[in-house]
């Protein structure tokens, strides 16, 4: 029941009235319908429908439920017609870079991230994934006008990262009324409200944030048990997510098993505005002073976190001197947080709310004649790289302070989705030789392309307003803040660093792998950089229960004879595992592994070789069959010693 012309369907998007209310009700922006109108015949005739069949079962599924535009509960978008419309939303009057990323995406090389499939041409056109913050004032004020902020971003489908470093601890004295505060529980209950009381776009998804905490805030024992199943209820708020945002010294603390001093923020100002060497100075002397509330073992902190970790999942853990000395937005001041994939790393402040437009590119189809083509990553990347800046200039921002921030910084995130399914297509076990070269040999592709294209912007418009000062302005890319010297020899990096240094980039930051979840699914890809989970589990769907089977192992079995019902059920038994039947062969197996088969080593030294190339952070899960304090421990003391900004996210 849809119509088959693009434009005919923004008309009756455009048109639509709402019956109940008695008015019109557009769905497309007055500007970008008038553009659609005025170039109706070249944007219908460049759309090929055919490339709807392209879709498996489950992306057409999830477009269907929560993508394609409807009107009074019916479908009237098309898959490509999505495409289109996005295309167009982006690029407004520019017809030839609009069908040009319309090719890209619904050919599936690249896709927008959710907010920007669900809101581009739209009338408030919010196209941004990811929104941080930090709390304004420690004042009622403060908390309110923040707490204000997070009701608008969350209400137009964004995610939330919230800084509360600064807001002082339970006991403390306060001025106005001689009283004293209740600490940071009972007012993360009123962001839980929130959360839970402001869906994003529409019953979409529900709010989301991310609340990060300094291990030094005399509150972080009880700010652990927030997510617990027991306990009080008024200490608890289950709908949010908690990130701890660690300082080196306290992980050195942890090792040499000394002590560690809580502090209250207003007792010990300015704890969470400095780091490396200057907070451990001022650290060590409120410690001098007698200043802190409370001094422990680092130790029982240590085991309170995992325990959390154990039971809940969470908290997510960020090193906070990796994620700034390695950070492009260095000179703009002391970042606080990250986001809520854990994936940006963004300055904020007063009067700044950081945020990123992302994209993610579909590695399985670079795969081309068994190779891998970086010239045509390079490519698309580089198209992706202009059309988030256009989604910078394009985007309607919820707040002015997220409008402040992203003019003047101008960061933005690429991200891949189906490392895996790339891996396996071209024959490489996850953790062979080969695959952790291509691994640092995609990213750094990436890096190169979205670097150059955001060089010749600033060529064309000059260089991001914060740009002097930055390392990239002294000519130190990401990887010389990890002391690493590319070696593919594939790309110019010299002459490259000649020209940003004498003409600026147009971005602060470009590449940041993000989770993919959704959009890895209408691709029909592997989420993000990460393994299988599993080569065979059930999808619940509204129509009833299918067994889904790792696609490229079910034509491997099929090529091989082994292919049968049983076989299923046997790979079903073995939780999605293949490594112990007998008559499927070694090499299979190999490709096959399950991300509980595969070494957290590996993947941790995978994320820290493609961590030179990436300037925000990464979505980096970890995976551990009966988690144990010990196992645990090592784990993230190795990916803090590997120079990791992020430790883990799940």
């Amino acid at each position: 029941n849809t119509t088959k012309s693009f434009s005919g369907t923004m008309k009756m998007l455009y048109e639509y009235f709402d019956p109940k209310a008695q008015k019109a009700a557009p769905l497309i922006a007055d500007d970008v319908y008038e553009i659609i109108e005025k170039n109706k015949d070249i944007l219908d005739s460049s759309i090929i429908y055919d490339r709807d069949f392209g879709f498996d079962y489950f992306g057409f599924k999830t477009l269907e439920k929560s993508y394609l535009l409807k009107v009074n509960g019916a479908i009237v978008e098309r898959p490509q017609h999505l495409f289109m419309r996005v295309s167009v939303g982006i690029h407004k009057e520019d017809i030839e870079s609009a069908i040009k990323t319309y090719n890209l995406m619904s050919e599936r090389w690249f896709t927008h991230a959710t907010p920007t499939l669900f809101n581009a041409a739209t009338p408030k056109p919010q196209m941004s994934s990811c929104f941080l913050l930090t709390m304004q004032d420690d004042s009622i004020e403060g908390i309110y006008d923040t707490l204000k902020q997070t009701a608008k971003i969350s209400q137009s489908a964004g995610g939330i990262g919230l800084s509360i470093h600064n807001i002082r601890a339970t006991g403390s004295y306060i001025g106005g009324t001689n009283g004293t505060s209740n600490g940071i529980i009972p007012m993360l209950r009123v962001f839980n409200d929130t959360a839970r009381y402001v869906d994003q776009g529409g019953g979409k998804r529900k709010g989301a944030f991310a609340i990060y905490l300094e291990p030094w805030h005399a509150d972080v024992f009880e700010f652990l048990d927030l997510r617990k199943n027991h306990g009080k209820e008024e200490m608890r708020a289950r709908d949010l997510f908690y990130a701890l945002w660690i300082n080196d010294l306290f992980m050195q603390r942890v090792k040499d098993n000394g002590d560690w001093t809580l502090f209250c923020p207003h007792e010990a100002p300015g704890l969470a505005d400095c780091f490396g060497k200057e907070f451990e100075d001022l650290y060590t002397s409120y410690e001098a002073e007698g200043r802190g509330r409370k001094t422990i073992k680092a130790q029982e902190l240590w085991f309170a976190i995992l325990d959390s970790q154990i039971e809940t999942g969470t908290p997510y853990m960020l090193f906070k001197d990796a994620a700034n000395s390695k950070s492009n937005q260095q000179n703009l001041g002391t970042i606080k947080s990250s986001n809520l994939c854990t994936e940006i790393i963004e300055y904020t402040s007063k009067d700044e709310v950081a945020v990123c437009n992302l994209a993610s590119l579909a590695l399985p189809r670079f795969v081309i004649n068994g190779a891998f083509d970086h010239q045509k990553l390079y490519d698309v990347t580089y198209q992706a790289t202009l059309n988030l800046n256009k989604i910078i200039d394009h985007n309607y921002y919820p707040v002015q302070e997220a409008e402040n921030s992203n003019m003047r910084h101008r960061p933005v995130g690429l991200g891949v989705q189906g490392l895996a399914d790339a891996f396996i297509l071209l024959r490489l076990p996850f953790e062979s030789d080969e695959a952790k070269r291509l691994n640092k040999d995609i990213f750094e592709t990436i890096y190169f392309a979205s670097m150059t294209a955001s060089n010749d912007l600033a060529v064309k418009n000059g260089p991001y307003q914060t740009f002097k000062g930055s390392p990239l302005s002294k000519g130190q890319f990401q990887f010389d803040l990890w002391n690493v010297t590319p070696d593919s020899g594939r790309w110019d990096w010299e002459a490259l660093r000649t020209k940003v240094v004498k003409d600026g980039v147009y971005n602060s930051l470009l590449v940041a792998p993000m989770p993919t979840a959704s959009t890895s699914q209408i691709l029909g890809n592997n989420e993000c950089f990460e393994p299988y989970t599993s080569n065979i589990y059930t999808r619940r769907v509204l129509s009833g229960e299918f067994v889904v089977v790792n696609k490229h192992l079910l034509k491997d079995l099929v090529a091989l004879g082994l292919w049968t019902p049983q076989m299923k059920d046997r790979i079903i038994l073995a939780n999605g595992s293949i490594q112990d039947i007998a008559e499927i062969p070694d090499y299979i197996k190999e490709l096959y592994k399950t991300v509980w088969e595969i070494k957290m080593k590996n993947i941790i030294d995978m994320s820290a070789d493609r961590g030179a190339y990436i300037c925000q952070s990464q979505s980096l899960n970890l995976f551990i069959n009966a988690p144990n304090t010990s196992k645990l421990t090592s784990m993230h003391f190795y990916a803090w010693k590997k120079g990791l900004k992020t430790g883990m996210y799940y």
